[in-house]
């Protein structure tokens, strides 16, 4: 058994690409996903802050600061994979902000922002907040709505009591406004606050709108944003408000953001517990976007996973890499700031922090050892362009559950041949252990955060809804015909049709029974979508099967693949990676036969 077993698990494991059916190669240079530039500029930054690097804005009288330097290496690192020069500028930025840079500093001669010096040293152009968009959750807006909103309310003299047309020769634009009661006890607060509440209100709209969910923490961001293209973004302000020095007119607008948007008063950070002043991060990350250029949508889809990092994730609508549903890899980053959040609690410690990493696999997501394979095939795949402490914090805190899952499979794929099993009987058995695995685990997590007791059974997954292709037919996570039993509090609900029947229902006609109920089948039904992302279900048999020489490698790929189809499968690719690793496996059993 061990040649047989050993040879599948080397062979599975060879090459990063076998592991997945994303495009990962694409992520690297390619017009792909940007979380791999994210990543190696979170690499490239954490290196130099453990070396001992300031990345801290001061006001000295100095044409360069030391962040200038971590900055740029950090815009180099993301460039190297394929990101273009404002969506390099927005990670190296962010990820800076979150190793406790702060966003702004200065006086007029020796102002400085992050943003801005992030944009200037990645040579990206300057433009407004109505040019970026928003991150894609199927739809997408741009800060447009933020814009308009404010110079609407602007017009109607809606953003303070003060009239311009009233200020004397010698108030206006001077201290006697900027630095005393009209400027900094009524003015700038009264602008920031309603302004960053209007734009704030009119991004979720625009969301709802386009037929999508709002997020909070993106519509605040950039409510804020606009709000500080127009309002003095680092004036003092009142005592009333805050201690001199402590607060500003950017804090005051994201705390207004904060509120339009009922984001809570507390984030914390994952892993570590860190606990962060929501209104002073969304007036940061506000003073950030206001100056970083023009990051594309895929840019600012990192930008919303990183946010996945707050265990709050969820509520305030981040992204999806903070689970507990699995994405695609390409969505990958929200772990890149846990693990240097990790760090630095560690003081640059891989083996502590990595140990971070695996406790939050294993307690956060519906599948923890299938999240495990996952972050380990993109931090690996990162590696391949710029290695650092933060790739090896998540790999170290992932390769022992990815080991034993590879060896795992290998071995039930090894006795269930000798038993007389198929290969496609025994990956069937694989997949229904997994689908159990994200019933229980969906269920145990939904009912504790609902407080209901729940249970899920998925009766039927396959695909072909509403399209009668071959394609669509063939692989289920196009056109999802799933059928679902919930029981909550012991009555049982049978979902049939969730997809193309349920779902429209209750969004029609305002079934609100319906929609209450349905995210507690939806987001086990949406974990198994994407199980593309991992697909050692697929491979493992494949490659126990040839290197035991009971199936040549084509024939045990495509049985392989069978077996997935209500499972694994859930997109096409799986059978060329099936047939690559089962070639392989054959080759490393002939070697050591040889040997």
């Amino acid at each position: 058994m061990n040649n047989e077993v050993y040879a599948a698990a080397m062979a599975a494991i060879s090459d990063i690409q076998n592991l997945t059916n994303d495009r990962i190669e694409a992520l690297t240079k390619g017009h792909g996903m940007t979380n791999i530039g994210a990543m190696c500029a979170a690499n490239a930054i954490a290196t130099d802050l453990f070396r001992g690097a300031n990345i801290q804005l001061t006001d000295e009288d100095n044409g360069t600061l030391e962040i200038d330097h971590v900055l740029e290496k950090g815009i180099e690192a993301a460039k190297e994979a394929g990101a273009n020069p404002a969506n390099a500028a927005l990670f190296a930025a962010t990820i800076c902000y979150f190793a406790g840079s702060n966003a702004q500093a200065g006086v007029p001669a020796g102002n400085r922002k992050l943003g801005a010096l992030a944009r200037m040293i990645a040579g990206a152009d300057r433009t407004g907040v109505i040019s970026v968009p928003t991150p894609k959750s199927n739809n997408k807006v741009s800060g447009f709505a933020a814009v308009q909103a404010i110079y609407n309310a602007m017009a109607e003299g809606k953003l303070t009591r003060i009239d311009g047309r009233k200020l004397p020769l010698g108030v206006a634009g001077g201290p006697l406004y900027g630095h005393n009661t009209l400027g900094e006890d009524i003015g700038f607060p009264e602008v920031s606050m309603n302004a960053a509440r209007i734009g704030t209100e009119a991004m979720m709209n625009a969301y709802w709108g386009c037929g999508i969910s709002a997020s909070p923490v993106i519509s605040a961001i950039f409510g804020t944003a606009a709000a500080l293209e127009i309002v003095h973004p680092d004036a003092f302000v009142g005592e009333e408000y805050g201690g001199f020095f402590d607060v500003n007119s950017a804090y005051l607008a994201g705390k207004a953001a904060c509120e339009a948007a009922g984001i809570p008063e507390k984030l914390h950070m994952r892993g570590t517990g860190e606990e962060y002043d929501s209104a002073r991060v969304i007036g940061d990350l506000g003073v950030i976007i206001k100056d970083i250029g023009a990051p594309t949508v895929i840019g600012m889809m990192s930008f919303g996973e990183m946010l996945c990092a707050f265990q709050e994730s969820v509520q305030i609508g981040a992204g999806f890499s903070g689970g507990p549903i699995m994405p695609p890899l390409g969505h990958m980053t929200a772990d890149s700031i846990i693990a240097l959040r990790a760090l630095i609690k560690f003081k640059g410690d891989v083996e502590k922090a990595s140990e971070i990493i695996a406790e939050v696999k294993k307690n956060e997501w519906l599948d923890p050892e299938i999240a495990a394979v996952a972050l380990n095939t993109i931090a690996r795949k990162t590696e391949q362009v710029r290695r650092g402490p933060v790739t090896r914090t998540m790999i170290l805190g992932t390769e022992g559950v990815r080991s034993a899952a590879v060896f795992r499979r290998a071995q039930k794929t090894y006795e269930g041949l000798k038993a007389g099993k198929s290969v496609d009987e025994i990956v069937m058995e694989l997949d229904r252990e997994r689908q159990t695995t994200v019933e229980t685990r969906a269920a145990s997590m939904l009912g504790a955060m609902t407080g209901h007791e729940v249970k899920i059974e998925i009766k039927k997954l396959v695909g072909g809804a509403r399209r009668d292709h071959p394609f669509t037919n063939s692989y289920y996570g196009f056109d999802t015909d799933a059928d679902v039993d919930l029981t909550v509090d012991g009555t049982t609900f049978e979902l049939r049709g969730l997809g193309q029947n349920v779902i429209p229902d209750a969004v029609f006609n305002d079934k609100k029974d319906l929609l209450e109920i349905i995210p507690l089948a939806a987001i086990p039904i949406c974990e198994l979508q994407l199980s593309g992302h991992s697909i050692i279900n697929i491979t493992v048999p494949a490659a126990v099967a040839a290197a035991m020489k009971v199936l040549e490698p084509k024939e045990a790929a495509k049985l392989a693949e069978k077996g997935a189809k209500a499972g694994t499968a859930a997109i096409p690719g799986g059978r060329e990676k099936a047939l690559a690793v089962a070639k392989l496996a054959l080759r490393i059993m002939s070697s050591m036969e040889a040997a």
